[in-house]
Formats: C-alpha cells, structure tokens, sequence
C-alpha cells in the first residue's frame, strides 16, 4: 500500500537505487511492498554497516530507546532514520509517539522533518 497520497512508500522513504538502506522489524506486507518498488536498491535487513536510510519499526518506547543511539551512529552523513510503529486506530499495543521519537532523536542532534503514513496499521 502506497499509504493515502498514492506516492510509492520507497519514494516518500527516500529509498533509491545504489543507496544502501537497513529495513528492521519489518512487517511482511511492508517487506514485500518495499521490494516491489524498490529496483537496484541496496536492501539489508540486519548487519552493520554504514546506511544511507535506516527504517526502523518499534511497538514500543522502551525498545526505541535501546536501538536508536547504535542505529543513528550507522548512518550516512546526509542519511535518514525514519521510526515507524502502529497507528493507535490500529488496535495494536503500542506506547509510541512523535512525541517520543523526539525526545530520543533530538539529545543525538537528529531533527525531525517528514511524517508519512506507511500502511493502514
């Protein structure tokens, strides 16, 4: 699902070709999806490295907290790190919030700059 604008979800993420990107905690359906858009992409789904777009999916801000700092340190000088978790509608257990990825992000010099919705959960 390319979310409510009808933009490709790998665009509205920035993922291009020859960038490397890390994909964790993805759900299946956004898996495939990613794949489905994304040709010549450099996908990861574990390892170390260094990354251009990291997309993280979190339930949780407790595991928000023990990923964030590591995940920021692997990322390109002009990359990305986008934290996704369920949308409250969903029904999904989850305490996540902008408000929380902010009070991670900001302490590491990481701003925040886009929002986007990934699927319907």
């Amino acid at each position: 699902m390319a979310g409510y604008s009808g933009t490709p979800l790998a665009k509205k993420l920035g993922l291009k070709p020859g960038q490397a990107s890390l994909l964790l905690g993805i759900p299946p359906g956004v898996r495939e999806l990613i794949h489905a858009e994304t040709s010549n992409a450099k996908l990861r789904f574990s390892g170390r490295g260094s990354y251009d777009v990291i997309l993280l999916f979190v339930t949780s801000r407790a595991e928000l907290e023990r990923r964030f700092k590591k995940l920021a340190s692997c990322l390109t000088p002009t990359g990305g790190l986008w934290v996704a978790w369920p949308k409250k509608a969903s029904k999904v257990p989850t305490d996540m919030t902008e408000d929380a990825v902010r009070e991670v992000a900001l302490p590491l010099g990481l701003v925040d700059n886009k929002v986007c919705a990934i699927d319907d959960v």
